[in-house]
């Protein structure tokens, strides 16, 4: 299975940290956010990887480069504007394939096993969700799930942690180049049931401001917490 880590947004509530380093490239434990999510995909076998960026994108190529030195196969796909995530995806199709793929958020931080996702069957399913508890930035939730289905009503609701295994079918009907949402997608395939999903108890944290950023980094710093991550 590839997968594709989303690496194009702007990190607006980063700033000014971001105004000059790609979200992405930003450190945290001594490596940057990025390279924590390659290395733990590379441990779980997925090494074929697509990486979208916009803002301050060749950063990130020119740390990166073909993956090589991180022991994975890096593919760029480029955009001129970020595209959101929808359309992100929908323009590195090429790229991706016709089997279904893993999509990471390059600003979430998770000690999430990826192997058992790259082995997952979907069946009919045209998506699965990877669901979190509710953080306290975010106590509303996004989506219910309900034995295996999820679902965009009722209670009690879950937050999805922004890792998901897509079928291509979800997004090749959509214009490439243009800035598409993810969420309005999901909610149609939920309504004719044709998402799964699971929750996640470990470590799952959104890396969307300096603060969580620093609470991350000393989280690493600390050698009972790194060491339990691998």
């Amino acid at each position: 299975m590839k997968a594709m880590i989303l690496a194009a947004g702007r990190g607006e509530r980063m700033r000014p940290l971001t105004d000059h380093c790609p979200k992405p490239l930003l450190p945290a434990g001594g490596k940057p956010l990025i390279v924590w999510h390659i290395e733990r995909l590379r441990a779980a076998g997925i090494t074929n990887l697509v990486i979208n960026h916009a803002h301050l994108g060749p950063q990130l190529e020119a740390a990166l480069g073909n993956g090589g030195d991180l022991g994975v196969r890096i593919a760029w796909s480029r955009e001129d504007v970020a595209l959101e995530t929808a359309g992100g995806i929908r323009q590195a199709l090429p790229l991706l394939g016709d089997a279904p793929f893993l999509v990471v958020n390059g600003d979430i931080f998770t000690d999430l096993d990826f192997a058992p996702l790259a082995q997952l069957p979907l069946g009919d399913d045209i998506a699965h969700l990877v669901l979190v508890t509710n953080p306290p930035h975010h106590p509303e939730g996004d989506f219910v799930l309900t034995r295996g289905r999820v679902a965009h009503q009722g209670r009690p609701r879950l937050t999805f942690s922004g890792v998901g295994v897509y079928h291509p079918q979800l997004f090749s009907g959509l214009p490439s180049g243009e800035p598409i949402k993810l969420a309005p997608l999901l909610r149609t395939a939920m309504a004719a049931d044709r998402v799964g999903g699971q929750v996640h108890r470990g470590l799952w944290l959104d890396i969307g401001t300096p603060e969580r950023l620093a609470e991350l980094d000393a989280r690493l710093r600390t050698p009972t917490s790194t060491s339990s991550l691998f």
